[in-house]
């Protein structure tokens, strides 16, 4: 049999390619600015350490990293947005991983944070910190509790907003405690704190950061516990949810960058490395320190693994307090 062009591509598997027929070369990753979509409000802890990490990114890539606040549903507008560009490297997500944890088991999703999303890399937890405002008269939280319970849904408690981790401690605490405390949902951190600095309500769960802390400092708020697994290093004396006695709310929000599905692996594995390496800076580290933060690396797949269990105890937490979403 003649070995005409069809056959040799046929015994070749298609793998050889003769003139006219080449196989166009992989675009050179990246060739233009990344945007990493930061799903939370300007200010707050999330949005200081994405454009830490993005200025220090950009300096390792070659391209300007731009950072855009996508804001709302406690995180899962900004990721759904990434979860349906395109999967090409250029628009990330810097979310807590609630949005795919969390959200999905409160009500419907607008996207599939398994088949939707590529886990890129793990960046930090940060603990959740109770705090009162000049609203609270009460000391410490066994005294907000007890004037809960003698005044029903007179103590209001702040949160980021709906099917945040701030809110299941709420709910955990509410579900232990069976007191009725009035949930007074937020967008974010940002407003949050400005209306906490003023006493428009009596507590609220927050992550913590560099400005929270000097808040408490300063005196204009003042801390009544964490949640996390030690003491908090800039607060000795603040005792964790699970010394008061409240272990299912002793509960730390996880931070990371992510992809929309599809994103080729060289470049998920790329960014991987190069996130790695820009944490591990004593620069990164010292400011995440500062916002008692903690960091966390791990693999593509480590981090997966992560979001997958959180996933598992987040569904059984929702079950077993029958938290509801509002």
């Amino acid at each position: 049999m003649p070995l005409t062009r069809r056959r040799l591509l046929t015994l070749t598997g298609g793998l050889f390619t003769l003139p006219g027929v080449l196989a166009q070369p992989a675009p050179i990753w990246p060739s233009k600015p990344i945007k990493i979509v930061v799903a939370y409000p300007p200010g707050g802890v999330s949005d200081v350490v994405a454009r830490a990490l993005a200025e220090q990114l950009a300096a390792r890539l070659g391209v300007p990293v731009l950072v855009d606040n996508k804001a709302g549903a406690s995180g899962s507008l900004g990721v759904g947005l990434v979860a349906k560009s395109a999967p090409d490297g250029y628009v990330l997500a810097f979310s807590a991983i609630s949005p795919l944890t969390l959200s999905p088991h409160l009500g419907k999703s607008a996207f599939d944070p398994v088949k939707d999303i590529a886990p890129v890399a793990s960046v930090m937890y940060s603990p959740v910190l109770i705090a009162a405002t000049s609203a609270l008269k009460e000391g410490d939280l066994k005294s907000l509790l007890a004037t809960a319970r003698i005044r029903p849904g007179a103590m209001r408690w702040a949160t980021s907003g709906p099917a945040s981790l701030g809110h299941v401690v709420l709910e955990q605490i509410r579900a232990t405690t069976q007191v009725d405390i009035t949930h007074v949902p937020y967008k974010g951190g940002g407003q949050q704190i400005t209306d906490a600095l003023s006493g428009q309500f009596e507590v609220l769960s927050v992550n913590t950061s560099s400005a929270v802390l000097q808040h408490i400092k300063t005196g204009k708020l003042r801390p009544l516990a964490v949640g996390a697994p030690a003491r908090l290093n800039n607060l000795p004396t603040v005792p964790t949810l699970a010394e008061l006695g409240y272990p299912a709310a002793n509960l730390s929000s996880h931070f990371g960058i992510l992809a929309p599905a599809g994103t080729p692996a060289p470049i998920v594995n790329r960014l991987n490395g190069e996130i790695n390496a820009v944490l591990s800076t004593p620069a990164m580290r010292e400011r995440l320190l500062a916002a008692e933060c903690v960091l966390e690396l791990a693999s593509p797949t480590e981090f997966a693994q992560l979001i997958a269990s959180e996933s598992a105890s987040m569904a059984r937490i929702i079950r077993d307090a029958q938290i509801k979403a509002e």
